[in-house]
């Protein structure tokens, strides 16, 4: 949670009792207590890493989003998680994978990133922000790399659930455009594991315990109706649900033919679909009725148990 929401007259103290007081103050120190820190999730090279990369770099992408400039991740190949914690007194013991968009060239770091971490941690949820390599890796599939980052994440995350004071059986995973196809492969890809276990962190399960999917792309196959070929759904594909504008048409079928396979398999699945908005906007307010579509998450989360 941002510091200015703790700004407070010492006329505002006064009407509050003792026992707020003392919450606000043990916020405000708890988020000197519990930074957000930065974990690399493999020691040493990568698996498969032998690309190299100009150095990483982050930068404002020039185009706006709500009025706000976009910060472009780019060159990554050192994956990170950086983890986001709630104050005390909001933790519900669950947490989320963040995995931002960028068509697997880019990550947009903070409008589906940090920006998202902050909304988690205001619901009590852990975040967990993953930085995965991009761009494409010659020889390799587009999501090849990333899914090893995602699924080394779930297990670093489910591994220290006490010390992150989570459940392991509360550990979701959302993404937005690529990162929601890269979410989505890690829903229906648990039972193998795309790099050989390197530690003890490798030794539990990979699947997200729910999934919340924001303009998916890449989830179509190339006939109408159809997956693509990588998507293997199945009767435990976690709860899912997805969000997605009817003007986003180039994407849309992404979200649709989704949707119906999950149905079809007998997956628990909710999806919101809005008549504008287009893609790309995160949570910024884009004066479009998608905007409200954080609301509908957090009522969904509250439905099957994973906030209070």
């Amino acid at each position: 949670m941002k510091s200015e929401k703790y700004l407070y007259t010492v006329q505002q103290l006064n009407i509050f009792s003792m026992k707020q007081v003392l919450v606000i103050l043990f916020s405000i120190i708890s988020m000197s207590v519990f930074p957000q820190q930065e974990v690399r999730l493999f020691q040493g090279t990568a698996p498969g890493e032998n690309t190299i990369l100009p150095k990483e770099s982050s930068d404002k992408s020039g185009n706006k989003v709500g009025g706000i400039e976009v910060q472009r991740m780019s060159n990554v190949s050192d994956p990170m998680i950086t983890i986001y914690r709630p104050v005390q007194e909001l933790a519900c013991g669950t947490a989320m994978i963040v995995c931002p968009g960028g068509g697997y060239n880019i990550l947009a770091y903070d409008l589906e990133g940090t920006e998202i971490c902050d909304w988690l941690n205001d619901l009590g949820i852990t975040a967990i922000l993953l930085k995965y390599r991009v761009p494409k890796r010659e020889g390799r599939e587009r999501y090849e790399a990333p899914l090893q980052d995602a699924q080394r994440a779930i297990s670093y995350v489910r591994s220290n659930y006490e010390r992150l004071n989570i459940s392991p059986e509360r550990i979701g995973i959302m993404g937005f455009s690529a990162g929601a196809h890269l979410s989505a492969m890690v829903c229906n890809s648990y039972t193998e594991r795309t790099y050989p276990a390197a530690d003890r962190f490798d030794n539990v399960s990979m699947r997200p315990d729910f999934c919340l999917l924001v303009y998916p792309a890449y989830l179509s196959g190339s006939e109408f109706g159809t997956l693509a070929p990588e998507i293997k759904v199945t009767k435990d594909t976690p709860p899912t649900m997805l969000v997605h504008t009817q003007d986003d048409k180039a994407l849309i079928n992404s979200s649709l033919f989704y949707y119906f396979a999950l149905k079809e398999a007998g997956v628990p699945t909710v999806m919101h679909l809005y008549n504008d908005g287009g893609h790309g906007y995160g949570m910024r307010d884009t004066k479009a009725t998608v905007n409200e579509w954080p609301d509908r998450v957090e009522a969904w989360m509250r439905s099957i148990g994973v906030i209070e």
